[in-house]
Formats: structure tokens, sequence, C-alpha cells
């Protein structure tokens, strides 16, 4: 289970950071929206694959509320995995 976590949520970050650093400035400097349509809709799906893995990995590892919520948080923030993924190392 905290493989899987581990995975996704790298995996998702990695998605934001293409989501802000290549398709945005694609969008706004090159003026053209598909790679923000592209890339933006599948950040949203591993987004929500990113919340329910967290939300498994709470109930399975017994983490506490506010550490899941902790991670919730740093989702939501750009280079957030690569803190998540330091909680985690230190939690387990």
């Amino acid at each position: 289970m905290l493989n899987s976590f581990r995975i996704v949520s790298f995996i998702e970050g990695l998605s934001y950071l293409v989501l802000l650093f290549v398709a945005m400035p694609i969008k706004y400097i090159g003026e053209n929206p598909y790679p923000v349509k592209v890339v933006g809709m599948t950040h949203g799906v591993l987004f929500i694959v990113f919340a329910i893995a967290l939300f498994f990995a709470m109930n399975k590892l017994r983490w506490e509320k506010g550490f899941s919520f902790k991670l919730f948080i740093y989702s939501l923030i750009p280079f957030g995995a690569f803190v998540i993924e330091k909680e985690v190392k230190e939690r387990n």
C-alpha cells in the first residue's frame, strides 16, 4: 500500500509540475491552449487518484488525520510531492 501511494504521489506531483512549467507557458507565451487541456485533464484525474490513495493509505497504515491532512496540503503546492516523499519516509 505504501509503495502504491508513493508512486501515485510522485506521478501526480510530476503532472502538476508539467502543467505549471510546460503547458502553462505554452498556453500564454506560445498562444496554444491545447497542452493545458490535455495535461490539465490528466493532472485532474491523477489528483483524484492521489486523494483516493491517500485515503486508503491513511486507513491501512493508521496515519492520523492531521498527518494525512498535511500530506494533502503539500500536494497542492508545486514540488510538494518531494516533501510528501520525505515525510512518508520519515514516518515509516
